[in-house]
């Protein structure tokens, strides 16, 4: 697993363009306003990019990269056509599954966090309305993702679809769970939020 993952605090900002059908994301260290990742969805295809500027867009495939600002992968994200629950995938920089998600029926916006083997490993919890979303199992938070940030990317980073995760100390190094709770962070965007 890349070192990158083993930080705590990371600050998403989603590109913003009025004809984007692909989802690009910069992920910085808040604490050095450094960029660490870029997070790119390059190969779409023709049909995939038309239905992303209509009503269907949640229900699009995607295949998003996730590499440091040297080029070294660090995790893979795929979903693939979706009719009413997602299903996604997430795949370390060797490309082997380490688990991924599963939407849930709720009306708060949920997904469970399931490993390798398909056992769940916490639940990301939250509302449709707001971006506040906590990854919990058994009444213990592993992570939270909000839109509210009192620090300097408050300062630094102002458009709409700027987001703070910060992964807790329970979770250890070098463990998958990190680059799944990542990985989720851009699936809120991509399947509860869009």
């Amino acid at each position: 697993m890349n070192q990158i993952a083993n930080q705590n605090l990371f600050f998403v900002k989603e590109h913003v363009g009025m004809f984007k059908a692909a989802n690009n994301f910069d992920i910085f260290n808040p604490e050095t306003q450094q960029k660490i990742m870029e997070c790119r969805e390059e190969k779409l295809g023709f049909f995939t990019k038309m239905f992303r500027f209509t009503n269907y867009k949640r229900m699009t495939p995607f295949n998003i990269t996730v590499r440091t600002t040297d080029g070294e992968k660090v995790l893979t994200v795929k979903r693939g056509t979706t009719l009413f629950l997602s299903k996604v995938d997430v795949y370390d920089e060797k490309d082997q599954l380490i688990g991924g998600f599963k939407q849930k029926i709720s009306f708060t916006g949920s997904m469970k966090v399931v490993g390798s083997e398909k056992q769940e490993l916490c639940t990301l919890e939250g509302k449709w309305s707001t971006w506040e979303f906590t990854f919990v199992k058994d009444y213990t938070e592993f992570a939270r993702v909000t839109k509210k940030w009192a620090g300097i990317g408050k300062e630094l980073f102002t458009t709409a679809d700027n987001y703070v995760l910060k992964i807790s100390e329970k979770v250890p190094e070098n463990n998958p769970m990190r680059l799944l709770i990542l990985a989720a962070v851009l699936c809120v965007d991509m399947v509860l939020k869009e």
